[in-house]
């Protein structure tokens, strides 16, 4: 069913039904979003999730009704399914089944029904535990704590300070991989295991003088620092960046410049440098595996 177009210029509200936690329809919601004029911010999310009986639908679509917008759904149970949208088709609420043409192409291609089971992607499995262990050694390994153990990450970030190392790893870790974050700081040497250990990938994050500056000032009059430092000094800080891309060339790390990338950018680019890596290891066969 077409949404009507009247209604939601009028009415910029967007409905995400679940039968889980609703984490799909956020991301695929945030994903189509930034390919429109309205932001984020000018449209109101709304998020059901854990709708899992008649009662709690039938809820939900009143609810819907009352606001009205469009509806994206993740409903595997059919007669849920058939309840939202026999509710949407009556309140003439537009609505999306975000999963159908995924699991159609899948199930042709594997010739076989889904399961319809709903929140199958959170099952406590191997992978989830994996993540939270990786959460631990991430969170462990902030900002050069614990450097004793550096040969147990996957990734080590290294770069100044505020060039977004914490944000990047802790996002690595939520992916699975153990990230440990070290900063370069005037005058102090890295931990040794990082220029002989080869089992985790070190990538340098840099960015630009300008922006670092401006990042670094928010920094201090968040914490209600007004005094000018050698920290917010423009020529300093081009001092310190200059010397964090010599300290990388000299062990051979890449570079990864993330002044106009996102957190998940960063991350996306890390990881094609971490998976270059591993297959090269593999077919080298070394000592690093």
């Amino acid at each position: 069913m077409s949404p009507d177009a009247t209604q939601l210029h009028r009415q910029p509200h967007i409905h995400l039904v679940s039968d889980a936690t609703g984490e799909t329809l956020k991301a695929v919601a945030t994903a189509g979003l930034v390919q429109f004029q309205k932001s984020n911010e000018e449209v109101e999310i709304h998020t059901w999730t854990l709708v899992r009986t008649p009662a709690q639908m039938q809820r939900t679509v009143e609810s819907i009704a009352k606001i009205g917008g469009l509806v994206l759904f993740t409903i595997v149970d059919p007669a849920m399914r058939d309840l939202l949208v026999k509710g949407c088709a009556k309140h003439r609420i537009g609505y999306i089944a975000v999963l159908d043409p995924v699991l159609h192409a899948m199930g042709k291609f594997f010739g076989e029904k889904a399961r319809n089971l709903p929140g199958r992607q959170h099952e406590l499995d191997a992978e989830y535990f994996a993540r939270i262990d990786a959460m631990h050694y991430t969170i462990a390994h902030d900002d050069g704590q614990h450097a004793d153990d550096l040969d147990k990450a996957d990734i080590v970030l290294v770069g100044v300070s505020r060039t977004s190392k914490t944000p990047t790893s802790i996002y690595l870790a939520n992916r699975g991989y153990k990230t440990a974050n070290v900063p370069i700081v005037p005058g102090l040497t890295l931990p040794p295991d990082l220029h002989g250990s080869c089992h985790p990938l070190v990538v340098g994050l840099t960015t630009s003088p300008d922006r670092l500056v401006m990042v670094r000032r928010n920094r201090l009059l968040a914490m209600n620092e007004k005094t000018e430092t050698d920290y917010v000094d423009i020529e300093q800080v081009r001092a310190e960046i200059a010397e964090a891309r010599k300290l990388c060339s000299k062990y051979n790390w890449p570079m990864i410049d993330v002044t106009r990338r996102s957190i998940e950018e960063t991350a996306a680019a890390i990881l094609n440098l971490y998976n270059r890596r591993q297959e090269q290891l593999k077919e080298a066969a070394g000592d690093c595996l």
